[in-house]
């Protein structure tokens, strides 16, 4: 089997993770106007989070306690807006900004996939976070953020020693 073949084949896994490139080098470059437009991007987002409450600790106990609509609301908004986006752009061929073409590539279903979801949504019960507004927690001055971005970086760090011997 060829090794185009076998990156095929991996698809579940990083590909940066199976090509032979050394980090420096299989990182992008990026001029400062990208980093600002990334954080730019970045801070609105925080902003629509916040505004949103999304970051409402009381408001993601409701949702897991089934008490209110606002979280599966907001859920339910973000799903229909990206399938509509990833519809736009396989029917029409929209190019990144940079005139990359866009491709979505094929996964497929293994355990492990509902074994890490289980694992995120009890941390997401227990800490009222989830990943993504963690720096806009920080950002309304909710500093014990950090102690979730912490053992979000400790977990990561234990799936990379554990990865060849879970279920993937």
């Amino acid at each position: 089997m060829s090794d185009v073949q076998q990156l095929v084949k991996n698809t579940d896994f990083e590909v940066r993770s199976l090509d032979t490139l050394t980090p420096a080098a299989a990182a992008p470059a990026h001029s400062r106007w990208q980093v600002l437009r990334y954080i730019a991007a970045g801070i609105l987002l925080g902003i629509v989070f916040v505004k949103g409450e999304v970051i409402s600790w009381f408001r993601i106990q409701e949702m897991f306690r089934l008490q209110s609509f606002h979280m599966y609301g907001v859920i339910g908004s973000a799903v229909a807006v990206s399938a509509l986006a990833v519809w736009l752009i396989k029917r029409f061929n929209i190019k990144t900004v940079d005139g990359e073409e866009i491709s979505f590539p094929k996964k497929q279903f293994h355990k492990g996939q509902v074994i890490g979801g289980l694992i995120f949504g009890l941390g997401w019960a227990l800490t009222g976070a989830c990943p993504g507004p963690f720096f806009a927690m920080i950002g309304t001055g909710a500093f014990a953020a950090a102690i979730m971005i912490l053992s979000a970086i400790a977990g990561t760090w234990v799936y990379g020693l554990l990865r060849e011997k879970l279920p993937h």
